[in-house]
């Protein structure tokens, strides 16, 4: 048994626990030590009983549990609560969850990102689990005077056999709340879970299907308002002036009047991202009467000057002073200056051996450069928000990835304090990232405080996808030096982007090469970008695992076999000391891929491409099956192999890597967002287009590493590795390599239909 000493991290545990996910309600009910009916079951209990942040039992057995993180479609309102029971012993069936509340006076980073909500919750909500089975059985043992060293649970019920007496959790919940929380508690082997490793459907599921109100989009109150925003056309632009009279006669139109987000003495925070602080807002009785109002107000726009602020730090990095340039930026421009950065020297991030030399006597150099557009992330659910604020009083209900880094900013721009906000958490119809951003939080407060009532603002796609905060367009160019006999000698990556660079200096292929170089370059842009899934990841994964395959090609080696080469060489005599993978794993994915798509012998006209990454903690390799039928690429079948320790909940976690596949194979024929004159060059989904029901894999087939290894990652790391994966098994299929994001155009420059 593993047993946790909780003498050193007794005062932090509750603020360490809240790095769970995804808050939860569990309920489930038991009588008198007896199983009850399933009406029994189902009664709320008249009292309950607190055992500690996440846990309240009530005197008839039902039992609470909270978690703190917001749920975006990751199921992790599902996958945490069976972490939860499996520690306590319950029975799951008796398992109802609703999702919690921003609390920060209980729990700490209530932040739903970075595939990260599992693998920090893991050890804070199994103890949570145990610390509460544990007070339930002293509880027991003072009760029937029996040591606590005899007493077992089972579902929800304690039993001591050597006397025969039995009790329920609920009989035994008032005392265990009086008790001391125990110093040490004992958690399970991964061989006892119950729960855990097995699969359970989405606690949701019915309430979605059935259209109940889940999200704050939904959320209605007596008396509320609805607005709509109006921000600038273009980015460079700013507000100069509206003319309130050109939709006051309007029906249902209230008030008209400007906003902005941001106090000028405020601090800045990561999360602080807003492309325009300055907008209009238009109120109404109904979404429809503010829509058309918006299409008829009479507004003037300036461009912008230069703009420059400091950002506060995000884990652990330092803060980063902000330039946002002026001017209106183009496309076109764009990969202009950033063929200019491919020439030029850039930041030196990382150097092992002598890679200059290496090339300076090498016998071939191979080099190529890959680059990649802008995307936006287009959540199905539009930015909306609910606020009401009167007084020094503040209710937010709306969807959020991180409450916590939205609080400053609306104490701040309120002038509330942040006792007195209260934020509701709502079920988010999508995120990847978008909503880490939430200044669509500050907007719906800001207009509710200045009209002193309920309001609900909600964004067209037009508004989202125009005033967006976007993935960043990249490029990366690799070169490798290889001798008479082509082997490799070293490796050159320098990578970057608009606003940002997306190298990883200490990922593979670094530690597996003696010479190697990684620089980075980046351009400023007044483009806000941020949070994509699996940031930086989605694009140098491509860019890196394209290139290796055709190096492989010319060096006559098998994809796989040279990947794990490489990677045989990290494992046993690695180069440097801050490779930031365990290259055994990494192995193991690429190994069981090869076993699970029998990768040497497909089937007839299959072209096939490989491609692995390791991001978020978690390993993936993937085998993308395609074929060319009526002169179009059809992708077949997907294999994706993984290595995330332990696997809570396999249906869910197999329907994450279906829909992270999904998403990187249309993003990679299709993602695309262009600028003329800082306008976006498509704004709803007529114009931007997103894979189609019937372009998606035939088959996708995802198998798990067997492991006793902690959870990691998993919401993200099966996005990156798919890019590559579709490239390489193009390029077999149809003869050309493919550099640049989306394919689509290229295919069908090819004659090959889309």
């Amino acid at each position: 048994m593993a047993t946790l000493d909780k003498k050193l991290d007794r005062r932090s545990f509750l603020k360490v626990s809240a790095l769970a996910g995804g808050g939860m309600v569990l309920s489930f009910s038991w009588l008198a030590g007896c199983k009850p009916t399933p009406e029994q079951a189902l009664e709320m209990p008249k009292e309950w009983f607190e055992l500690n942040s996440y846990i309240k039992i009530g005197e008839n057995g039902a039992v609470t549990l909270f978690s703190p993180n917001p749920e975006f479609g990751s199921n992790v309102k599902t996958s945490m609560p069976m972490i939860l029971a499996d520690e306590l012993d319950v029975d799951w069936k008796m398992v109802m969850v609703e999702q919690a509340d921003f609390w920060p006076q209980r729990f700490e980073r209530q932040f739903t990102g970075g595939s990260q909500g599992i693998r920090q919750g893991w050890i804070p909500l199994r103890t949570a689990g145990a610390t509460a089975r544990q007070m339930l059985v002293n509880a027991a043992a003072q009760t029937w005077k029996v040591p606590a060293s005899e007493i077992t649970s089972t579902a929800g019920v304690l039993e001591h056999k050597a006397s025969s007496k039995k009790a329920g959790y609920g009989e035994m919940a008032s005392l265990a709340a009086t008790l001391e929380v125990p110093e040490d508690v004992t958690l399970k082997e991964p061989k006892d879970f119950k729960i855990i490793g097995t699969s359970k459907k989405n606690v949701d599921i019915e309430k979605i299907v059935s259209g109940k109100p889940l999200f704050s989009i939904d959320h209605k109150v007596e008396g509320m308002k609805y607005a709509a925003i109006v921000h600038p056309p273009a980015f460079g632009m700013k507000l100069k002036s509206f003319d309130k009279s050109s939709v006051s006669g309007m029906p249902g139109i209230l008030d008209v009047f400007s906003i902005n987000l941001f106090k000028d003495d405020y601090g800045r925070n990561f999360f602080d991202t807003t492309t325009f602080p300055e907008i209009v807002a238009i109120v109404g009785n109904s979404t429809w009467e503010v829509m058309q109002a918006k299409k008829n107000l009479a507004v003037e726009w300036e461009n912008a000057p230069e703009s420059n602020f400091e950002v506060a730090g995000f884990g652990g990095r330092p803060n980063t002073k902000m330039t946002v340039p002026a001017g209106l930026e183009n496309t076109n421009l764009h990969k202009e200056r950033m063929a200019e950065y491919i020439q030029k020297s850039g930041n030196v991030v990382r150097r092992d051996g002598d890679p200059e030399g290496m090339f300076k006597k090498a016998a071939k150099i191979i080099e190529k450069t890959y680059a990649a557009p802008f995307l936006a992330h287009n959540t199905m659910e539009p930015m909306n928000c609910f606020a009401d604020v009167k007084g020094d009083r503040a209710v937010i209900y709306g969807p959020t990835q991180a409450p916590e880094f939205i609080m400053n900013t609306l104490s701040s721009s309120l002038g509330i304090p942040k006792e007195n906000i209260q934020i509701n958490l709502s079920r988010m119809g999508g995120g990847f990232g978008r909503r880490a951003y939430s200044h669509h939080l500050t907007e719906a407060a800001l207009i509710s405080q200045k009209i002193q009532a309920p309001v609900k603002m909600v964004y067209t796609r037009e508004d989202d996808m125009s005033s967006g905060v976007y993935r960043p367009t990249y490029s990366a160019t690799y070169r490798a030096a290889l001798d008479e006999n082509n082997n490799l000698l070293a490796l050159h990556v320098k990578a970057g982007g608009i606003p940002e660079t997306p190298l990883h200096a200490n990922r593979f292929p670094a530690g597996a090469i003696d010479h190697y170089l990684a620089e980075s370059w980046q351009i400023e842009s007044n483009i806000t970008i941020g949070a994509f899934r699996a940031p930086r990841s989605n694009f140098i994964a491509a860019a890196e695992q394209s290139f290796l395959d055709e190096l492989a090609e010319v060096m006559g080696k098998d994809p796989i076999d040279f990947r794990l080469e490489l990677l045989k060489r990290a494992e046993t005599n690695p180069v440097g000391e801050n490779n930031d993978y365990d290259a055994k794993r990494y192995a193991g994915v690429l190994e069981l891929v090869r076993d699970k798509s029998n990768w040497n012998t497909p089937a007839p006209e299959v072209h096939r491409g490989v491609s692995a990454y390791f991001c978020h903690n978690s390993y993936v390799a993937e085998v993308v099956d395609t074929k060319i039928v009526d002169s179009k690429p059809v992708v077949e079948k997907v294999y994706a192999a993984v290595d995330c320790g332990i696997v809570i909940n396999p249906d869910a976690a197999i329907n994450m890597g279906e829909g992270a596949i999904i998403d990187g194979i249309g993003n990679a024929f299709f993602g695309e967002l262009t600028f003329e004159n800082g306008v976006p060059s498509k704004t709803n989904f007529d114009k931007y287009r997103m894979i189609r029901q019937k372009e998606t894999p035939k088959s996708i087939e995802v198998h798990f590493v067997d492991s006793k290894e902690d959870p990691t990652g998993l919401g993200e790391p099966f996005f990156p590795p798919v890019f590559a994966a579709l490239a390489n098994s193009l390029y077999k299929a149809t003869g050309k390599r493919y550099y640049e994001q989306p394919f689509a155009p290229q295919l069908e420059m090819q004659n090959l239909k889309m």
